[in-house]
């Protein structure tokens, strides 16, 4: 907007001093393009062609909001982008976390489950990466129970080729997510050997997952149905429904796990937690879980004095405790 505006001035001050203005035009191209692509923020999960996408005209972004960015939503994401946050160069640990937010499959929660979050991490040195990713869906693709998959190993493949450029260790990137946004970030640490594109080789793998009131498993018995139903159908195979249990999916290899729930978790049960963490103890693989008596779902990084909103201590003192800050 500011840079339309602006050159439309220097259109109309061109027909007056065009000599003069001409030179000032170049100058202030060249400073206008180090303005809006000197640091991006936002960069796009794929530059050559969405895997598996079908074009759909009708079928559009929207943003959602209740009046603050903290409660900001998103939905029908067509173009994933990742939302770069940096700390201040004084601060960075070489640590990186890619921010998952939730939503159910339907929307994001990008506000308090993503920016909110990403700042929080800033400020402990640790960059993050809050990655808008496409919901699952049939409109806009071939197999919609691989599309959030896609773009999350996408975006850990793009955080480690760009690690000299953030200045962060290949070696110290962790993924993060709430709710439905738990269950991707879980199915990206249990399924990061998947072939779901064509990729580079670089490797998919986080070093660590945090899994916050996480969607974990497609049991009936204990699943979040819409999330269920958004990802895999109302009427999926007993293999499909098994492959996106991802307590199922657990080997000597998946990746640490803090995991945080509430005992009264209505919308996603505690179960979820419970089994992913559970398996992760089965395969010896470290793993921290605390789970709260009261918090109910989606409180983000608190929302109350009650003992749920003391996670994000608990999670600095795990990653201090690992050597990532």
């Amino acid at each position: 907007m500011y840079r339309s505006a602006s050159l439309t001035a220097f259109d109309v001050y061109l027909r007056v001093k065009p000599e003069i203005m001409k030179t000032h035009y170049i100058l202030f191209s060249l400073f206008s393009t180090m303005i809006l692509y000197g640091q991006e923020t936002v960069i796009p999960v794929w530059n050559s062609g969405i895997p598996g996408a079908i074009d759909n005209s009708e079928y559009h972004q929207q943003e959602i909001s209740k009046g603050n960015d903290q409660s900001s939503r998103i939905s029908k994401v067509t173009d994933p982008v990742i939302e770069v946050f940096l700390p201040p160069e004084d601060l960075a640990n070489g640590t990186a976390v890619l921010v998952c937010p939730g939503g159910g499959y339907a929307m994001l929660a990008i506000g308090h489950e993503g920016r909110d979050v990403a700042k929080w991490f800033n400020n402990m040195g640790v960059a993050a990466f809050v990655l808008q990713y496409r919901l699952p869906s049939d409109a806009i693709m071939e197999d919609k129970s691989i599309g959030p998959l896609q773009d999350a190993q996408e975006a850990m493949r793009i955080l480690r080729r760009n690690s000299g450029k953030w200045h962060i260790d290949p070696g110290k990137i962790g993924v993060m997510g709430f709710s439905a946004g738990g269950h991707l970030a879980s199915t990206a640490s249990t399924h990061y050997m998947d072939r779901v594109y064509a990729d580079d080789g670089t490797t998919a793998r986080p070093d660590f997952s945090i899994l916050i009131y996480p969607v974990i498993s497609m049991d009936t018995e204990i699943t979040h149905i819409g999330s269920r139903n958004n990802l895999i159908g109302e009427h999926p195979s007993a293999e499909l429904a098994k492959r996106f249990s991802n307590e199922l999916q657990i080997t000597g290899e998946t990746p640490p796990a803090f995991l945080v729930h509430s005992s009264d978790d209505t919308a996603v049960p505690v179960e979820n937690s419970i089994r992913y963490y559970l398996g992760l103890k089965n395969h010896k693989v470290p793993a921290e879980m605390h789970v709260y008596t009261n918090g109910g779902h989606g409180y983000g990084m608190g929302r109350s004095q009650n003992t749920e909103s003391s996670w994000p201590g608990a999670l600095e003192r795990w990653m201090k405790m690992n050597g990532w800050l």
